[in-house]
């Protein structure tokens, strides 16, 4: 049996939070021999630290033999210490009358705080991914407020929007999801990312072959998935939760687990310039990795269609860098 690593998750006590931490003790997102220690982080209020206190006896109660310990704190400095991976959960939801601007500045102080923390407490080979939404902002933020970590060890989710992807391309093709291959979700976290279908395969065959409708693929399909997490909102009345901490499993197993030949995955990084993106946005790209270091995959085609989407979605990014300017180094 290997030593354990540590996981810290903010908001632990949350509805994310609380969807994965049991995800994370089963074994669902190191495998089934790799000990945890869960470091559980939540804000300084009774009734959150109450909650978390009863998540805390619910995972004692299913006895799982990989889950090694807790350690449940709203002391940043504590709860980053000595952490492997640093799972960014928790997040200010948009309140009424909030302006996107509002939003960013309350998550930015956030997660100032949080990466100067892991930069303080965290061990070497931390690796952080930013879940709370705007999550491809917030992860800027963190990133340059952890002084001495490496900027490729932090990253922004977005596999939750290729997951939804590929379902909806199985369901239009009759086809199994794990047939659905080479699909990148570029850009923003947002109503603005791009599901790139055109370099998407279906049963190895290139998705717009097998989906001849491109009509559907150019409008319906993108609203879908652009939209999925409004309709969920709208559907039960809240949002996203268990669908959400799925892809925070499969982002950090993918991240973890070398690429299966010619495939590739959707995780937003800090752009180094590839496909003419702005250098330093956290931005989604087709990733593979060999299990222990990433690379963003070069060299595929970018028609019209995709390169308008993309620079859509880059232009934001740019508004919100733009928005919290005063939160990061200057140039």
């Amino acid at each position: 049996m290997n030593q354990p690593i540590r996981v810290a998750v903010t908001g632990a006590a949350g509805q994310i939070g609380y969807s994965l931490l049991f995800r994370i003790a089963s074994g669902a997102m190191f495998g089934p021999n790799q000990p945890v220690i869960l470091h559980l982080i939540e804000i300084p209020d009774e009734k959150a630290l109450k909650a978390l206190n009863g998540v805390i006896m619910e995972l004692e109660d299913c006895a799982f033999p990989l889950l090694k310990g807790c350690v449940p704190t709203s002391d940043l400095n504590e709860g980053f210490r000595g952490v492997n991976w640093s799972l960014l959960v928790g997040a200010r939801p948009r309140g009424p009358g909030m302006e996107r601007k509002d939003l960013l500045t309350a998550n930015g102080k956030i997660f100032t705080g949080q990466g100067a923390a892991i930069a303080k407490n965290a061990a070497r080979d931390v690796r952080t991914l930013v879940v709370g939404n705007p999550c491809n902002t917030n992860s800027l933020i963190a990133m340059n407020s952890a002084a001495g970590v490496p900027r490729e060890q932090f990253f922004a989710m977005t596999a939750l929007d290729e997951n939804r992807a590929r379902t909806q391309l199985a369901k239009k093709a009759g086809a199994p999801v794990e047939s659905i291959t080479n699909l990148c979700i570029w850009g923003n976290h947002s109503s603005t990312m791009y599901p790139d279908f055109f370099n998407t395969k279906i049963q190895n065959r290139p998705a717009t072959d097998v989906i001849g409708h491109r009509e559907w693929l150019e409008k319906d399909f993108i609203t879908i998935v652009q939209k999925r997490g409004a309709a969920i909102i709208e559907a039960r009345g809240l949002s996203s939760a268990a669908s959400a901490a799925n892809a925070v499993v499969d982002t950090v197993r993918r991240l973890t687990t070398p690429t299966a030949a010619g495939d590739w995955f959707s995780v937003a990084v800090c752009s180094d310039g590839s496909y003419g993106i702005e250098k330093g946005l956290m931005f989604s790209y087709p990733i593979r990795t060999d299990g222990k270091k990433w690379e963003i995959v070069q060299g595929l085609p970018v028609n019209e269609f995709s390169r308008a989407k993309i620079t859509a979605t880059e232009n934001e990014l740019k508004e919100e860098k733009a928005l919290v300017a005063d939160l990061l180094p200057k140039a």
